[in-house]
């Protein structure tokens, strides 16, 4: 199981000498295989809350445990899908994604037949010997979720991973996401800016106060999904129509509103 859990979790950084409580304490679990989208004001932590659940960071105060450990370092149980594509320029598609299959120890063929299997998952078949060069913005990114999700975590962590993309690129990239989610699903914590991203994406949305950062409210967005039958829309312009998506969106920026 790789449940995420946050007990009595604090971070303070020193700058200039002093020390200022950068998220405050914060107990929440976010369940096996459940995806929760955190979503907040510029540096109230969100992407602090994530460094520390990949062991980047280490907590002030408390503990993050991921399955039955504690963390205190990364690991191949979490992989990290960055806003920059993060890509080996001088390596092919392929050979991006078999890249940390290599250290797991599995023969060149099993590399391949897993890489092909996410490869084509992410729509990039026939292009695993192009170079990232070769590639647009939305293609390289599905390359790294293609490396983050070959690795077989049980988590996934994505710090603002279509932040860089175009409009249209980004809708492309979260249609892409709710379906690989839903076909191969992970615990997945997704740091964002774009309030109607989260509540397309996530189960759940945590709406993270001004520094220091607490998770101040949560949103449950699966229930409301499943009743209303969201997933029968294949285009995320047709659910964002609808009115519980609206009232959700709305009740989202209404609470970050209060934190300015």
């Amino acid at each position: 199981m790789a449940n995420i859990v946050f007990d009595g979790v604090e971070k303070s950084f020193s700058q200039g000498g002093k020390e200022f409580l950068a998220v405050g304490e914060t107990n929440f679990t976010v369940a096996d295989k459940e995806f929760v989208a955190i979503v907040g004001p510029s540096g109230c932590g969100k992407t602090t809350c994530l460094r520390m659940v990949a062991g980047f960071e280490a907590p002030t105060k408390g503990v993050i445990r991921v399955g039955s450990g504690i963390v205190t370092a990364p690991g191949p149980d979490r992989a990290v899908v960055f806003q920059q594509f993060a890509l080996f320029p001088w390596k092919t598609v392929l050979d991006n994604v078999t890249f940390g299959l290599k250290a797991m120890g599995l023969s060149e063929q099993e590399r391949n037949k897993r890489a092909a299997d996410l490869i084509a998952m992410v729509g990039l078949e026939g292009y695993e010997a192009a170079y990232p060069h070769q590639l647009s913005g939305g293609m390289q990114q599905r390359v790294a979720i293609a490396r983050a999700y070959v690795l077989d975590p049980g988590v996934l962590l994505m710090d603002e991973p279509f932040g860089a993309l175009d409009a249209q690129t980004r809708v492309v990239m979260q249609e892409e996401l709710v379906k690989l989610a839903r076909k191969n699903p992970r615990t997945v914590l997704f740091i964002t800016h774009a309030v109607e991203e989260a509540v397309y994406l996530a189960d759940r949305v945590v709406v993270m106060s001004r520094r220091p950062g607490l998770f101040k409210e949560v949103i449950d967005v699966k229930k409301l999904r499943i009743e209303e039958n969201w997933d029968q829309h294949s285009r995320i312009e047709d659910v964002m129509d609808l009115s519980s998506f609206v009232h959700l969106r709305s009740q989202i920026w209404k609470l970050l509103r209060e934190q300015h």
